[in-house]
């Protein structure tokens, strides 16, 4: 396999494992608000700790990518 094909795959899965972590981060911050909000308060509508997990969630996601653009420009 050429260089140029061994790091065009090594970028590859490095930026897809970005977007799955970011995905994977919002999605679980946000399943485990609800279910929370679902134990919490009993089914009522109150989505409060949805809210709140869910930007935990985002936050968690951004961190990622925030890491991964910092360590590419120490690459660099």
């Amino acid at each position: 396999m050429s260089e140029e094909r061994r790091e065009m795959f090594r970028l590859l899965a490095s930026h897809g494992h970005v977007g799955l972590t970011f995905a994977f981060s919002i999605m679980i911050g946000f399943g485990m608000g609800w279910y929370l909000d679902e134990k919490v308060f009993d089914g009522r509508t109150s989505p409060w700790l949805t809210f709140i997990f869910l930007a935990l969630g985002i936050a968690a996601g951004f961190r990622t990518l925030w890491r991964v653009v910092r360590d590419l420009q120490d690459e660099k």
